[in-house]
């Protein structure tokens, strides 16, 4: 296992795993067909999809070492300035991977699994057997977990490589991506703007073309945010949709879920890792198979709200979020603006429930006698969750059942709903998630919650979600929307963003991709 800490250069590979890497294609040293030699450029084939680099496999018109290797080569390039990733197992995914060929040389079905030979970068805030978990926290900093989280396991089963761990704020705590354990993690369409959290390192992986599949957890908008303003695609499941692991399980707030880079993938993984699991209580007996080709739109019922009612909006956000609705008005969806009367009370009883989580009781339990280790927008959470009080949380159920007093009879009359991910582009590198003096269009907002549009679906935690890319800023930042469906709706979210990427054309050709 390799590792580096406090933001340094990403260890280097050791001899014997550059002995093991071929340089050339594999139409040279591959035991593939000869006349099979794949044409793809070292870039093309580390932002390929999961479903196209499993169509190749099939073909035998690719390795999955070749795609890891590949994936290697552009870590060891891009992770010096982009550094989404905290642990790798570069190694350990070059025999996975050489034993994955060996099952697709054999040609026989049987052998083989849904995402037999695909890189995966796990957050560094969800437990893989035999590995350390930091939770971004120097506080576990020698933390290894002796069981994998559900998703993971069915991740695993179902063939997935896991070559790399990808950075998270302390504790989960923040919408940025800056630990002391790990340093600050940077945007790859431009490394003076953060990723977004929590799921940073996952999204910026992604971007950055050194990760196929990502997972990742939200509880306040931690998959979805770091999916708009990294150009990805991030699902925020109905609660109890995929099986997590404790405590996180038992807070309805939270989920776990996929970033990738195609809505397929996405639906890939889900179909995989959904479903009933026995030791998550939370986890659904309903099973939802999630359909991976384009389906007619037109008619659908779509409503929008820019703001939400109140939430401060960057231009830029606004303008692309205007030609998504054009997109969606193209494919013949009828486009209707509402109304949902929400207000600042959402920010607010949000903030109640996340000090009362387990992430923030934790930062407060460590801060009584670990204070010295620990970051300061996690030591504001622990002062923030100090003050709790008791009423506070039972007032937060209120704001909840009054949001979707207006949200759930809006939706009997429309399919989908969409709003801006996030209310800027993205956060500077620098962004402190504690100024007070942290303005949007020139107003004041709050430097946390005030950015963002995901928490409140978080509050309505039975609701699918998918952020999905919206445009770019000036700044080259991508921007993004939120699909959001009826209670337990992934279906109809899917079908309206597989619609809506095959009319955009997909996020990452060559033209497209950053330039990290």
């Amino acid at each position: 296992m390799q590792f580096r800490m406090n933001g340094s250069r990403i260890s280097r590979l050791n001899a014997a795993t550059r002995a093991k890497m071929r340089p050339t294609s594999i139409s040279n040293q591959s035991r593939y067909d000869q006349e099979k030699a794949n044409p793809l450029n070292n870039d093309d084939i580390c932002y390929l999809t999961a479903t196209e680099a499993l169509e190749l496999y099939r073909k035998r018109e690719l390795s999955p070492v070749e795609l890891v290797e590949a994936q290697i080569r552009r870590a060891e390039m891009v992770e010096p300035t982009i550094n989404a990733f905290t642990d790798t197992y570069f190694d350990e995914a070059l025999q996975q991977a050489k034993a994955a060929e060996e099952r697709y040389m054999r040609s026989d079905p049987r052998d083989l699994r849904p995402l037999d030979g695909i890189p995966l970068a796990v957050k560094d805030a969800q437990r893989v057997a035999g590995k350390r978990t930091t939770y971004g926290s120097l506080l576990f900093a020698d933390n290894v977990d002796e069981h994998s989280d559900p998703i993971i396991d069915r991740l695993v089963a179902a063939g997935a490589i896991i070559h790399a761990r990808t950075t998270t704020p302390e504790f989960c705590l923040s919408g940025t991506c800056e630990t002391r354990m790990w340093g600050k993690t940077r945007n790859p369409f431009n490394t003076g703007y953060g990723p977004g959290g929590s799921s940073g390192g996952s999204a910026a992986s992604l971007a950055a073309g050194t990760s196929v599949l990502a997972t990742g957890t939200d509880i306040g908008g931690s998959i979805r945010i770091p999916a708009s303003c990294c150009g990805v695609v991030g699902y925020k499941p109905p609660k109890g949709r995929n099986p997590d692991g404790p405590p996180a399980n038992f807070d309805p707030y939270n989920h776990c879920g996929p970033l990738a880079r195609s809505v397929a993938d996405a639906a890939l993984v889900q179909n995989i890792v959904s479903g009933p699991h026995p030791l998550d209580h939370n986890s659904l007996r309903e099973r939802v198979r999630l359909a991976d080709a384009v389906q007619p739109v037109n008619g659908l019922r779509v409503a929008w709200s820019m703001n939400l009612g109140y939430v401060q909006i960057a231009t830029e956000v606004r303008r692309n979020t205007l030609a998504a609705l054009d997109i969606f008005r193209e494919l013949g969806c009828i486009v209707e603006e509402v109304d949902l009367r929400w207000s600042s009370d959402c920010d607010r009883a949000a903030t109640a429930w996340y000090n009362a989580m387990h992430f923030g009781r934790q930062a407060l339990w460590h801060a009584e006698t670990r204070a010295a280790l620990m970051t300061d927008y996690a030591l504001a959470a622990a002062q923030s969750a100090r003050t709790l009080a008791i009423d506070d949380i039972a007032r937060s159920w209120e704001t909840q059942h009054a949001m979707y007093q207006s949200f759930g009879p809006m939706m009997e009359s429309h399919d989908i709903f969409i709003c801006p991910t996030a209310a800027i582009p993205a956060p500077s590198a620098d962004h402190n998630p504690l100024d007070q003096n942290f303005k949007i269009e020139g107003k004041k907002a709050d430097p946390e919650y005030g950015w963002s549009l995901t928490h409140q679906f978080n509050m309505l935690f039975n609701s699918p979600v998918m952020s999905l890319p919206s445009g770019r800023a000036e700044t080259a930042v991508p921007t993004g929307i939120q699909v959001v469906g009826r209670t337990f709706d992934d279906p109809t979210v899917f079908r309206a963003a597989l619609a809506y990427e095959h009319a955009v054309g997909g996020w990452f050709g060559p033209e497209a991709r950053p330039k990290c």
